[in-house]
């Protein structure tokens, strides 16, 4: 369906994804197509944050943050970079945002009135600076809250309560248990705090010049929302912090219109006073928008800082063991189910520096120069304490194909055994809480890698396809702000399917080889045993 401005002018649709490691943006057309694509990378242009990946990993191991600050710069730096491109920014009708999950954001009192006052003679930067009640952000990556979760399920009465409640156990990385945490132990920022944002609310603040409400579908991912009601699970609130209800604010469904862009940005970089502001949702929910899962049996897998396998349900079947129930962010009566692993693309990396000479070319031929199955060598890479399995030692888990430990693989063997245990393990975990995918839909960086594609293709037995843009949290903002713009014209709720049923057919990649799905379904008890085992010994 074509969309057109007052004057029969095609009109624009803008998605932010301020991800982990940099902010990007995608700009899609009144047709559904990809016109115009930016970034911005933390480490490499805003380096005076001194973050490592757009995080700073502290000594102990366990708690990472970021610097909410470094957010604020790079959005008005990519804005900058856009407008130099010349895109048309006054023809854009509205704009929504991916944010980093579980990531928190602490503004102190009085924020609300500095954000109101924007001017554009000034950089958000310099009229930010102090706002913030925490300068350093939890982020997704922080494993530190293992004493509030325990505290969490055992008020609630358990893992399972938890799960039945809010979609899933308690998670070191949810945002709830981080609310504790600084509670329970920094208690006068606390009290400082006006409003603790998610990343994904924080950006819509941002945008709006004003507190901006939390989305269903981000909002599953703090163990605080009731994730069949749809609203603050009073028993979560009660036990995580004091007077929390009033610091998190409304949460609302991801269609919901939550305000227009504040005038700085409309005299700073020319937007046009019309364009509106859809609520903001977290990276994993804007993929599954932008990857357009529909049907049960569509499966997602992104290739990002984490690796992260999802997909639609009707009706969610919470686990105290197996992965995450959302709320779907484009279909209010839904859910989306997702298995998370926190060792993904960097741990992919520093096994490629070290086993390919930090290249990719080198890294593909090795791996696709090794037999599937690995002659049975099995490897666990925890460079990060683990999500999915629960693994909080970091190291490197060796084992042959009798299951004893080993110091050391044979050359390159790492490099096929780094990519087959990630992805035998989104099949186990995915496969206990209901995903079996009858085709996968591949995004993020390592999605244009050939030999990577192939075995996620032999792992699953199914057919892999990728877009021809990698960068679905932001396409899927950009859908977003398209269906809720669609939704305010028509003043109701229309389908994310109709509004998106011109959208370009994905590609399929790569068919599955039945030998080789084979060989892997046959390892897959071998790798859960050694499963049990490591997380056994942590």
């Amino acid at each position: 369906m074509k969309k057109s401005g007052k004057n029969g002018t095609g009109v624009y649709f803008l998605g932010l994804d301020s991800s982990t490691q940099a902010i990007k943006a995608a700009l899609i057309d009144s047709n559904l197509n990809v016109v115009h694509e930016q970034a911005v990378n933390f480490d490499k242009e805003l380096p005076e944050f001194k973050t490592q990946g757009g995080a700073h990993l502290h000594s102990d191991g366990l708690t990472v943050t970021s610097p909410p600050l470094m957010w604020v710069a790079a959005l008005e730096c990519l804005l900058q970079k856009m407008q130099d491109d010349k895109c048309p920014l006054d023809r854009i009708a509205a704009v929504s945002g991916s944010g980093q999950q579980h990531g928190s954001v602490w503004l102190r009192k009085g924020a609300r009135l500095t954000l109101n006052g924007l001017v554009a003679e000034k950089s958000l930067r310099d009229q930010l600076t102090d706002v913030f009640s925490v300068a350093d952000s939890p982020i997704w990556m922080d494993s530190s809250t293992g004493e509030q979760c325990r505290a969490l399920e055992k008020a609630l009465g358990g893992a399972q309560a938890v799960a039945n409640l809010t979609g899933s156990r308690a998670y070191e990385r949810f945002t709830g248990n981080q609310i504790a945490k600084i509670y329970q132990n920094r208690p006068s920022e606390y009290a400082a705090t006006e409003r603790i944002c998610l990343v994904s609310s924080f950006l819509a603040s941002l945008l709006i010049g004003d507190y901006a409400p939390i989305d269903t579908s981000d909002g599953s991912g703090m163990n605080l929302m009731d994730i069949r009601k749809k609203k603050w699970a009073s028993a979560a609130l009660k036990q995580t912090a004091p007077a929390l209800e009033a610091k998190l604010g409304e949460i609302v469904p991801g269609h919901t219109v939550v305000g227009k862009m504040h005038a700085f940005y409309r005299r700073k970089f020319g937007f046009n006073p019309d364009c509106i502001v859809i609520a903001c949702s977290g990276d994993n929910p804007c993929s599954l928008a932008g990857m357009r899962l529909q049907r049960t049996g569509d499966i997602a897998i992104s290739l990002g800082t984490s690796d992260t396998l999802f997909g639609s349900l009707a009706k969610p079947k919470p686990s105290a063991s197996e992965g995450h129930i959302f709320a779907n962010p484009v279909e209010p009566k839904a859910y989306m189910a997702m298995v998370v692993r926190k060792n993904g693309s960097l741990t992919r990396e520093r096994v490629r520096d070290e086993a390919a000479g930090k290249s990719w070319d080198k890294f593909a031929k090795i791996l696709l120069d090794t037999p599937p199955g690995n002659n049975g060598l099995i490897g666990f890479y925890v460079d990060q304490p683990e999500i999915t399995p629960p693994i909080m030692k970091t190291g490197v888990y060796r084992f042959d194909a009798k299951g004893k430990k080993l110091g050391k693989f044979p050359v390159g063997a790492d490099v096929r055994a780094v990519v087959e245990s990630q992805f035998l393990s989104l099949r186990l975990h995915g496969d206990n809480i209901g995903l079996k995918p009858s085709a996968i839909l591949a995004t993020g960086g390592a999605s244009a890698n050939e030999g990577i594609l192939k075995v996620i293709a032999d792992v699953f037995g199914a057919p892999v396809c990728v877009g021809e843009q990698p960068n679905s949290g932001a396409i899927g903002a950009a859908y977003r702000a398209m269906h809720g713009w669609e939704c305010r014209k028509a003043e109701k709720f229309i389908p994310f399917a109709d509004v998106l049923a011109d959208a370009p057919p994905f590609r399929k990649a790569m068919e599955p080889d039945r030998a080789a799905h084979a060989v892997y379904t046959k390892m897959l008890k071998q790798y859960e045993k050694l499963e049990k085992k490591v997380v056994a010994e942590n």
